[in-house]
């Protein structure tokens, strides 16, 4: 489907990003269980992988609470990245698809969050 703009920006898999505690923690165990080296790291999040490849991320969550299992009552605490060239141009053609714009972003410059049609969170970003 097209919206009739001239030129649909370039989305592509780019990550899971996983919730946790401490994301250097988790970071560093995924890490070295599959040999993925880090391609970004801050406080509050890390990536691992390799460049121009499918990645994971870990986000700090304050309060985190992990899923239970069996139990599926709570959340599975994760959502999908997607690399784009821009990030204003890919926003607003993913708005103008029925994605929404959380007014929360944590870090706009870096990554954006959006709301998929039935609610569920995902990211855009520059990053990989």
């Amino acid at each position: 489907m097209t919206s009739g703009t001239a030129s649909v920006p370039a989305l592509r898999y780019s990550a899971v990003s996983f919730d946790c505690p401490d994301p250097a923690v988790l970071g560093r165990f995924y890490g070295d269980a599959l040999g993925l080296p880090v391609l970004y790291s801050d406080d509050n999040f890390v990536l691992i992988g390799h460049q121009g490849a499918p990645a994971l991320g870990f986000n700090r969550v304050a309060d985190h609470r992990p899923p239970s299992w069996p139990d599926q009552s709570g959340a599975k605490q994760a959502h999908l990245d997607f690399a784009v060239e821009n990030l204003d141009t890919a926003q607003a053609h993913l708005l103008e698809l029925g994605a929404a714009l959380p007014e929360f972003q944590p870090s706009p410059d870096r990554w954006r969050v959006l709301i998929d049609p039935a609610g569920h969170p995902f990211c855009i970003s520059t990053l990989a």
